[in-house]
């Protein structure tokens, strides 16, 4: 085998997919005694997805964590799988119905669950074929679906023992209401949304005379006020508390309260209780025992309670009831308002607070437990900050609405009797059978027609993945899992749900350490969104710049913060780099031919002991990165040393070496830096390294069953030297390209240097020094004079001065750098102008004040540069 001349990611990643699939290579096993278990389950996404930055970041990460412990030597097990996503897949099917002009209603339940199943056989597994393409290298043949049945036997388990231990219970309760899906929602599933509305200001009248003045941005919900309520700390209104007003339209009888809750800098400080249709007026109605009036129906009109209104929406019902308050002098004025409202992230409807008979998990002490787990060091966060969100939201937590209006999803294992009297069981059967033992005669049975919410199943999947409730063996191998990687979106709603069902079910945590990812915005810092028309599509960025390439960016580009930038310029590198590293084996393949040499015993050459030195230091930095989860710096660390060290040093060094046939040694160790090359990268890119690996023809079979690189012993001293000889080197090519020196001339330079064992080390490599600086004549030493009409520099290892005297016209030179060096110093005034302005500083987006402190710092550098080539001229 041998490698193209162009390196064609699209071509080598599809041959390198095939290869591992066939080769199976990713497949762990059970009670290995030898090995150390190391297991991650993947956050199953939706099987309604498409692979998005999001989904790209997260995969690719996990799948660098469980390669590098798979090379490590672990027993490394990645568990797959897909989410059914009950509302998101309902809705898919339904607008698909819709364009036939059917609704579910019309196929009936059965029908329509049968379809959806079709729809996911055809359409399902389309994320995981993109998770394949990514390079994700998980035990594809331990693949879940949460509606499996596996799963699902798993979720009726939970249900019916929650159930039986007065943990899940039935009751009326402020949800999220979606009225065009018709259901439940959780609070991840709602998106807020600026928008301009207006706040219209209301009088109520008092029954005692007079009026005070409400202010609200929904009129129409006034038709469910039960009550109104003032801060009892606000001395404007603390003395109506105890009394009574009229709700105008109709006339119903609206007792004024004290609520610690009411802020008097909103509004007017008067508050409309509606306990139906608001969180806070909700509890403030649980407090006083207050009535709660539901005045809309499942789809969003108004139903019986809304009086004259019945039967309109909620847009109807809003202006018509503006109307009427205007018709009878109650509107005080309009004042134009931007406020955020809650729309479901499914079909963009506005979310309605709803009071609605739901089926509920009692949270708190589940919460307690998942508290102490991270606090006595059980859990670990990373970044550890992530922690203090995780304990607000615990220590504030609120029973869990776990019943959906759907039909696609786990059916609530609940039976109903004649009485209404529930039963709980594992399947209809069970049921029957508890219920002909209760009322002491068969009874026919209806089960409760609704869903779980999808994170019911999900909040199992660490252990539910692995075959419990059954005892199998990948439960006594693998859990608790080692790893967790997601986005802080699902912190609470699924990290912290896991936690809590871990310790409930198995008694312990389902894994060690969570890491959280940054979210990905745009250059501006915006969150990106379809809508926004700002998102980048990570299929089409693999199929022009390949996998390895956005995975190599991706792992650049992370950082510990809250949110990092579309890795747009880190992908031109990505891409520059794996092109080097191709280009760079091809060099090595072409001198190695067949040979695949060992490393020699003695090594004496500078640039053999230092690329071995730098390869050592680079396995210490990058292992030591990847065990603390710092990715970008072990991204950072193998990209400098195979770009800098190997490709821009070592392989210049060697190429006068390699001419003449060598028995040097530098083959082997040529060889043994690029097979070390490959396994350190492989984590981070996959594909390419995989090929490489193939055509070296090295064991074992594939490069992600070799053993990742050990730290070796440091020659500092080599290090040292190379360091002052590419000083050198980098100091007389700096010379020629700052003063326009032809690049055929051949120059002299004296080389001062303050010891004789610099000196020395210098000439020692005085072939390198000419062929990499086209200097032919070299006068090196302590104390050495410098010919006269020389270029000057000096550095950290001595003075460097080149004769040009003979290639340029000194003078003329001298005249461009005093000329250029004045313009630049005009552009660094107006720039440094610019940025001392306050005004400028407060008004300007941060991204053009980014620009211009960009600017400036060029300037700077390119004036400091001319002045140093100004001076080095004697000018």
């Amino acid at each position: 085998m041998e490698l193209s001349k162009r390196y064609q990611p699209a071509e080598v990643e599809a041959k390198i997919h095939r290869y591992w699939e066939e080769g199976q290579f990713f497949r762990a096993a059970v009670g290995v005694v030898s090995k150390v278990p190391f297991s991650v389950v993947i956050p199953p996404p939706n099987v309604t997805g498409r692979l998005h930055m999001g989904h790209a970041l997260n995969n690719s990460l996990q799948d660098l964590v469980i390669r590098y412990q798979r090379m490590k030597g672990n027993e490394a097990c990645w568990f797959p799988g897909t989410d059914h996503a009950g509302i998101a897949t309902q809705n898919v099917v339904e607008k698909q119905l819709a364009k036939e002009g059917l609704s579910r209603h019309d196929l009936g339940r059965d029908a329509f669950v049968q379809r959806v199943w079709d729809w996911k056989e055809k359409y399902g597994s389309e994320i995981i074929e993109q998770l394949k393409a990514l390079g994700c290298s998980c035990d594809w043949s331990r693949q879940r679906f949460t509606l499996d049945e596996g799963l699902s036997r798993a979720v009726r388990e939970v249900f019916v023992k929650l159930y039986n231990d007065d943990l899940i219970y039935r009751g009326a309760y402020l949800v999220n209401w979606c009225p065009r899906c018709q259901t439940a929602v959780s609070d991840l599933e709602v998106e807020h949304e600026d928008v301009d509305g207006g706040l219209y200001h209301i009088r109520y009248p008092l029954q005692d005379g007079g009026h005070v003045i409400i202010a609200t941005t929904r009129p129409e919900t006034m038709l469910g006020d039960t009550a109104l309520a003032v801060n009892p700390e606000d001395p404007r209104f603390a003395h109506l508390i105890g009394k009574n007003a009229r709700l105008p339209i109709l006339d119903r009888v609206l007792p004024i309260v004290g609520a610690p809750e009411v802020d008097p800098e909103f509004g007017t400080g008067v508050l409309k209780i509606t306990p139906a249709h608001d969180p806070i007026d909700f509890e403030i109605g649980k407090t006083h025992g207050l009535d709660s009036i539901n005045i809309l129906n499942g789809d969003g009109t108004i139903n019986e309670n809304g009086g004259p209104f019945a039967g309109m929406d909620r847009p109807s019902a809003q202006k018509a009831v503006i109307e009427r308050l205007k018709a009878d002098g109650l509107l005080e004025k309009v004042e134009p308002y931007r406020h955020a409202v809650g729309h479901c992230e499914r079909c963009d409807t506005a979310i309605e607070p709803l009071i609605s008979t739901q089926w509920f998990v009692r949270m708190k002490d589940m919460a307690e437990s998942a508290i102490a787990a991270v606090k006595d060091g059980r859990i670990q966060f990373i970044p550890e900050r992530w922690s203090k969100l995780y304990f607000d939201w615990l220590e504030e937590i609120r029973d869990w609405c776990i019943s959906r209006q759907l039909w696609w999803g786990h059916r609530i294992p609940i039976w109903y009797g004649p009485d209404d009297r529930a039963f709980a069981a594992h399947s209809e059967d069970e049921a029957a059978s508890t219920a002909t033992l209760h009322y002491g005669r068969e009874v026919e049975l209806r089960q409760d027609p609704d869903v779980l919410d999808t994170w019911f199943s999900s909040w199992l999947w660490p252990f539910s993945i692995m075959g419990w409730p059954d005892e199998t063996d990948d439960l006594k191998t693998f859990f608790p899992t080692d790893f967790l990687l997601t986005g802080f979106d699902i912190l609470f709603f699924w990290v912290s749900r896991m936690i809590m069902a871990s310790l409930h079910f198995m008694n312990d945590v389902p894994f060690k350490k969570v890491y959280i990812t940054p979210l990905i915005v745009d250059a501006q810092g915006q969150k990106m969104s379809k809508s926004k028309g700002n998102s980048v599509d990570p299929i089409e960025i693999m199929e022009d710049y390949g996998a390895d390439a956005l995975r190599l960016a991706l792992a650049y580009a992370t950082t510990k913060g809250r949110t990092m930038r579309t890795p747009t310029t880190q992908l031109d590198d990505a891409r520059n780099f794996l092109n080097k590293l191709w280009n760079a084996t091809r060099f090595a393949l072409m001198h190695l031919g067949d040979e695949r040499p060992e490393l020699p015993a003695s090594i004496e050459k500078l640039e053999d002991r230092y690329i071995l030195s730098r390869l050592s230091a680079t396995t210490k930095t990058v292992r030591e990165h990847l065990d603390g989860y710092t990715f970008n710096l072990a991204a950072e660390a193998v990209y400098s040393f195979v770009w800098h060290d190997f490709c821009d040093w070592y392989v210049e060094l060697i190429k006068p070496r390699l001419k003449d046939s060598p028995d040097d040694g530098v083959k082997g160790v040529l060889y043994t830096v690029l097979r070390d090359i490959v396994k350190l990268l492989h984590p981070i890119v996959p594909f390419i390294t995989e090929e490489i690996w193939q055509v070296l023809g090295e064991q074992p079979e594939s490069v992600s069953r070799a053993v990742y690189p050990e730290a070796g012993e440091r020659d500092e001293a080599a290090e040292r030297e190379m360091q002052a000889l590419q000083e050198v080197i980098a100091g007389v090519r700096t010379i020629r390209a700052d003063l326009n020196v032809p690049a055929k001339a051949k120059l002299s330079a004296v080389m001062s240097v303050a010891t004789q064992q610099l000196g020395d080390a210098l000439m020692a490599n005085l072939d390198a020094l000419r062929a990499l600086t086209g200097t032919e004549e070299w006068v090196i030493g302590v104390g050495v004079e410098a010919i006269e009409g020389s270029a000057r520099k000096v550095l950290a290892c001595g003075e460097l001065f080149v004769d040009v005297a003979e290639m340029i016209d000194v003078a003329a030179e001298r005249t461009r750098l005093q000329t250029e060096l004045a313009s630049v110093g005009k552009d660094l005034a107006q720039v440094t102008g610019k940025l001392a302005n306050e005004e400028f500083l407060k008004r300007a987006p941060a991204a053009v004040v980014e620009k211009e402190q960009r600017k400036r710092d060029e300037f700077t550098q390119k004036r400091d540069r001319l002045e140093a080539n100004l001076a080095s001229l004697g000018g």
